[in-house]
């Protein structure tokens, strides 16, 4: 992945002057754009009254609307406030396959007002596809991804 272009993109989005739904689908687009073997990119938000995360703008196939707090890579993400990379999907407990060509995962959490909101969640068709490179330079992104949120 571009980290440098997506991260100018990024910050450039954050800090326009469009209301903030717009900014997070551009940001999101802008992830998308500048990044390599992924087949989904997007936020789930949280709705803490329903212990649920409910699917927010995104890149991809169709996606799953609604996550169980806990449950999936997602949930779990949300669950347990940390960040979470996965391999090889097919070897995590309770993974929830939205779309089948998906073979690794990196998900993290988000946070407005110091608040967990949410998660960016990113898939890929290749296993092993996130490293801790991509990791430490994704967290970094959504630090600035945490500017737009709604």
């Amino acid at each position: 992945m571009n980290y440098y272009t997506m991260n100018l993109a990024l910050n450039a989005i954050a800090k326009s002057e469009s209301k903030d739904l717009s900014k997070l689908c551009n940001a999101i687009a802008g992830i998308w754009e500048n990044a390599t073997d992924i087949n989904w990119v997007g936020v789930y938000i949280l709705d803490e009254q329903n212990d649920v995360l409910y699917v927010g703008p995104f890149q991809g196939k169709i996606a799953c609307a609604n996550i169980k707090m806990n449950d999936g890579v997602c949930g779990k993400s949300v669950y347990e406030d940390r960040v979470i990379r996965v391999q090889d999907v097919h070897e995590f407990e309770g993974h929830i396959a939205c779309d089948s060509a998906s073979e690794s995962e990196i998900v993290i959490p988000l946070k407005k007002d110091g608040k967990l909101w949410g998660v960016l969640d990113i898939d890929s068709p290749k296993k092993g596809r996130f490293t801790q490179e991509d990791e430490d330079e994704l967290v970094k992104i959504a630090k600035v991804l945490e500017k737009c949120l709604i």
